[in-house]
C-alpha cells in the first residue's frame, strides 16, 4: 500500500485467556511499530477464564487497537465428551461467513491477517481476499515442532491412538524424545473430534506465509533450528518463515491484588513459593487437601491460589467454578496453622507482578506457555506440574531440553502430600534447587537481552513487521 495511510493487521485470536493475552502484547507491539492493528474476538461457549473483563480492560488501555466482536453463531452440542477443543474448533468454523464479512468492510483493505493456531479454519475466510495470512503459534517452538510433525506422527501411529503406545518415545525433529502419551490429553483419543480438528489445523500450518512465535532463540534453539530447516513438515512443503519474537508477556500492573503484594513486601527476598495453576486449571478436594498437608510440612513460606474442585455434572463442565469455601476445602486449622507464613487467595492473583516481586524464590507452575515465559523474564524457577493442553509436552521440554524447571512426580494421578513436601524443601534449601535458581537468572538475563536492541527476537520482529508492511506483495 502506498502513501501516508498505515497498513492495517488483523488479528484473529482464539478465545482462551493465555491466547489473548499474547495477541494483544502482540497488536501493541505492531501498533508502536506504525502498523495500524484490529484485533477480531468471538465469544466462547464455555469457561476460558475471564476473558469478557479482560478484554474490556485490554480496550480501554490500548485505544489505538480496534477491537471487532464476531456476531454469535449457533454451535450444536460439543461433539467431544471431554475436550472443549472440539468446541472451540466447531466455533471458529462456524464463524468463518462472519470473519469473510467483516473482513470485506474494513476500507481500506487489511494487508494481512494474523492467526491463532486454531484459527487457521479462518485461511478458507482469508482466501477469496487473496489476504496474506500469517500464524502467530502463542506456545513455545518445541510444542510447535510437534504439531507440524503431527500429520506424520498421525500416519506413522495409525491405527494405534496416543494413549494406546503409553509412554513410548516420539521421535520428533528439534525436541527430546516425547512419551506418547504427554501429546496433550485432548490429543490421545485418534477417534475424538478434538484429535481431528488438530491434525486438521497441523496440516494447514504450513500453508501461511510466515510463523512467528512467543519465543526466543537463546532458550529453545534446537526446536528452532529443526522448524527453519523443514525437518519437521514432511509432506515435500516448504515450511514457512519462522520469527521467534517473544518473550511477550503482560509486565503492565493489573486491577486487584493488592493484597498479596502487600505481603510479599514484608518478606525476605526469594523466600516464597508461589502456587497458581492457570486461568482455569482446578483439582479435585483431594488433591487440594494433598498441598495443604505438603505446604504445611515443608515448613517454607507460600502464597497458594486456590480454585474449587470442577464439578462432576455434565452440564456444567465447562462452566467457570464458584468461589471456593477454604473452610470446608482445607484441612481443619490449616489456615490458622500457617497464618505466619502462608497466604491462600481464592480464585485469581495478579501472577506476572507477583513473580517479578523480590520475595519470590519459586513457582509451582501448571506449564501454560505465558506462564512459563512470566516466570523466565522474571527469573524464578519451576516446578512443572501439568495439568491440560499442551502442559504435559511443556513439562518434558522444560525438564529435558531447557532444564528449566523439575517435575512435581505423580502428577497424571494423585500427587502426594510427601512429594510436594519434598519437592518444596528441594527447590529452597538443595543444591539442585541452587542450580536452577542459577539457570533461571541466566534466562532472565538472555530474555531481557533477545528484547534489548540489536536482539535476537528484537531483530525479528524488524523482519516481520517489514514484512507485514510489503501487504499484497506477498499475497499471490
Amino acid at each position: 500500500m502506498a502513501g501516508s495511510k498505515k497498513e492495517m493487521v488483523v488479528l484473529y485470536p482464539s478465545p482462551g485467556m493465555g491466547h489473548l493475552v499474547s495477541m494483544v502484547e502482540l497488536g501493541r507491539l505492531f501498533l508502536q511499530r506504525g502498523l495500524a492493528v484490529t484485533i477480531v474476538t468471538v465469544d466462547p461457549p464455555y469457561n476460558t477464564g475471564s476473558t469478557a473483563s479482560f478484554i474490556a480492560r485490554a480496550s480501554a488501555a490500548n485505544p489505538g487497537i480496534a477491537f471487532h466482536r464476531l456476531p454469535a453463531v449457533e454451535l450444536p452440542p460439543n461433539p467431544s465428551s471431554h475436550h472443549h477443543e472440539a468446541l472451540a474448533f466447531d466455533l471458529i468454523r462456524r464463524s468463518n461467513t462472519n470473519l469473510l464479512a467483516f473482513l470485506r468492510s474494513l476500507s481500506p483493505a487489511p494487508s494481512a491477517l494474523v492467526l491463532d493456531f486454531f484459527c487457521l479454519f479462518a485461511l478458507d475466510a482469508a482466501a477469496p481476499l487473496h489476504l496474506p495470512c500469517f500464524l502467530f503459534f502463542t506456545s513455545g517452538s518445541a510444542v510447535l515442532s510437534v504439531f507440524l510433525h503431527l500429520p506424520s506422527l498421525d500416519v506413522a501411529c495409525a491405527p494405534s491412538s496416543f494413549r494406546d503406545l503409553d509412554d513410548k518415545p516420539l521421535s520428533i525433529p528439534g525436541v527430546p524424545p516425547l512419551p506418547a502419551d504427554h501429546m496433550g490429553i485432548s490429543m490421545l483419543d485418534r477417534d475424538d473430534d478434538a484429535y481431528r480438528g488438530f491434525v486438521y489445523i497441523s496440516d494447514r500450518a504450513p500453508d501461511v506465509k510466515g510463523i512467528f512465535v512467543n519465543t526466543f532463540r537463546e532458550l529453545e534453539p534446537r526446536a528452532l533450528e529443526a522448524i527453519s530447516a523443514g525437518l519437521c513438515v514432511t509432506d515435500g512443503r516448504s515450511t514457512p518463515p519462522v520469527y521467534p519474537i517473544g518473550p511477550l508477556i503482560t509486565e503492565r500492573k493489573t486491577d486487584g491484588g493488592g493484597e498479596c503484594l502487600a505481603w510479599l513486601d514484608a518478606l525476605p527476598d526469594a523466600s516464597v513459593v508461589f502456587l497458581c495453576f492457570g486461568s482455569i486449571g482446578v483439582f479435585e478436594a483431594e488433591q487440594l487437601r494433598e498441598i495443604a498437608i505438603g505446604l504445611d510440612r515443608s515448613g517454607h513460606r507460600f502464597l497458594w491460589v486456590v480454585r474449587s474442585p470442577p464439578s462432576h455434572d455434565p452440564s456444567k463442565r465447562f462452566e467457570a467454578p464458584p468461589e471456593p469455601d477454604l473452610d470446608a476445602l482445607l484441612p481443619e486449622g490449616f489456615l490458622e496453622r500457617t497464618r505466619a507464613r502462608g497466604l491462600v487467595v481464592k480464585g485469581w492473583a495478579p501472577q506476572s507482578e507477583v513473580l517479578r516481586h523480590a520475595a519470590v524464590g519459586g513457582f509451582v507452575t501448571h506449564c501454560g506457555w505465558n506462564s512459563v515465559l512470566e516466570a523466565t523474564v522474571a527469573g524464578v524457577p519451576m516446578l512443572a506440574w501439568p495439568l491440560y493442553a499442551e502442559q504435559w509436552m511443556n513439562k518434558v521440554f522444560l525438564v529435558e531440553e531447557m532444564q528449566a524447571a523439575a517435575a512435581v512426580e505423580g502428577y497424571a494421578g494423585l500427587v502426594t502430600a510427601e512429594e510436594i513436601e519434598t519437592k518444596v524443601r528441594w527447590l529452597m534449601e538443595s543444591e539442585g534447587g541452587r542450580r536452577l535458581r542459577d539457570r533461571a537468572a541466566d534466562m532472565k538475563e538472555r530474555a531481557a537481552a533477545a528484547v534489548g536492541e540489536g536482539g535476537s527476537s528484537r531483530v525479528a520482529l524488524q523482519e516481520l513487521v517489514a514484512q507485514l508492511k510489503r501487504g499484497d506483495e506477498n499475497g499471490e
